[in-house]
């Protein structure tokens, strides 16, 4: 799967703009719906299978990633065995939801139980009649990181001019700074690589001094180090709230839905999911 880091393309890109990471409530609203009994029957079966994008680092390559770990966790929580459908983006989010969490792929394959990394967008959420998104886990943002001693500020975009930086084109980070001020940093954009991570390893070497793509991706390679910083993108078009990213399950599966809620409630409170995060080099939160 090329250019997936967090969703597949710009136009999925757009669609990850929701703000804050909504509040890991105790109870919730969509609960009151008659309950289902897709728990009963996933446990009858004996494993909870979890669909995950392919090739998405740092929350999956090769099956292993902080999706992968709070996948395991989920099933840990039910007494079941894990079985990671990995899959991959189709071209926008509302095919993934289909093929992966109502309806099963053309191909043969899904529906799994469960759909990780959803965004908890509130359009997309009115819009699904047979996908229920819940439970975000994790704020993500489209950064800037730097090389300190190459570059002694970074405050707006114009503090790129004479600095070569790395970015997947064909992500949001890319078309972010791609369309920037009419096109005046395109001269300056290394833009022919799969994702933020590749970007960042560029940063790290010392190829560029600056590298752009999602938080997350710039955190799992550079890991806290202080020769280098990471911001978020200065542009007024990227989402600086960041944006809220959840999982999704049946419309009707709402016994599940509450079984999971509950375990990302404690995953957060006893730190879990920090540790999972922190384990990749990644802030809870990333930026």
């Amino acid at each position: 799967m090329t250019n997936e880091t967090g969703l597949n393309g710009v136009s999925r890109r757009r669609l990850l703009q929701a703000g804050a990471l909504l509040p890991l409530c105790n109870t919730m609203a969509w609960a009151q719906a008659q309950e289902s009994d897709a728990l009963t029957r996933i446990r009858k079966r004996g494993s909870l299978i979890v669909a995950v994008y392919n090739t998405m680092p740092p929350f999956n390559l090769d099956g292993a990633g902080i999706d992968v770990q709070i996948a395991e966790q989920l099933a840990l929580s039910l007494g079941l065995t894990l079985n990671l459908m990995p899959f991959n983006a189709g071209e926008s989010m509302e095919d993934d939801l289909r093929n992966m969490v109502w309806k099963g792929h053309y191909l043969g394959f899904g529906p799994a139980d469960v759909l990780m990394h959803v965004p908890v967008d509130k359009p997309l959420m009115d819009s699904q009649k047979q996908a229920l998104i819940f439970a975000p886990y994790f704020k993500e943002t489209v950064a800037l990181a730097y090389d300190l001693d190459r570059v002694p500020h970074l405050d707006s975009l114009p503090d790129l001019k004479g600095h070569k930086v790395a970015v997947a084109g064909q992500t949001l980070a890319g078309w972010l700074l791609i369309g920037s001020d009419d096109g005046a940093y395109r001269d300056q954009l290394m833009t022919r690589m799969d994702d933020g991570v590749t970007a960042a390893r560029m940063l790290l070497s010392g190829e560029v001094p600056v590298a752009a793509g999602n938080a997350s991706e710039l955190h799992s390679v550079l890991r806290g180090n202080k020769k280098y910083k990471v911001i978020p993108m200065p542009i007024p078009r990227a989402p600086r709230n960041g944006w809220a990213v959840g999982m999704a399950v049946k419309k009707s599966a709402t016994d599940l839905a509450v079984a999971l809620q509950t375990t990302v409630n404690d995953m957060s409170k006893d730190k879990r999911l920090s540790t999972i995060f922190a384990t990749h080099g990644v802030p809870w939160g990333a930026a």
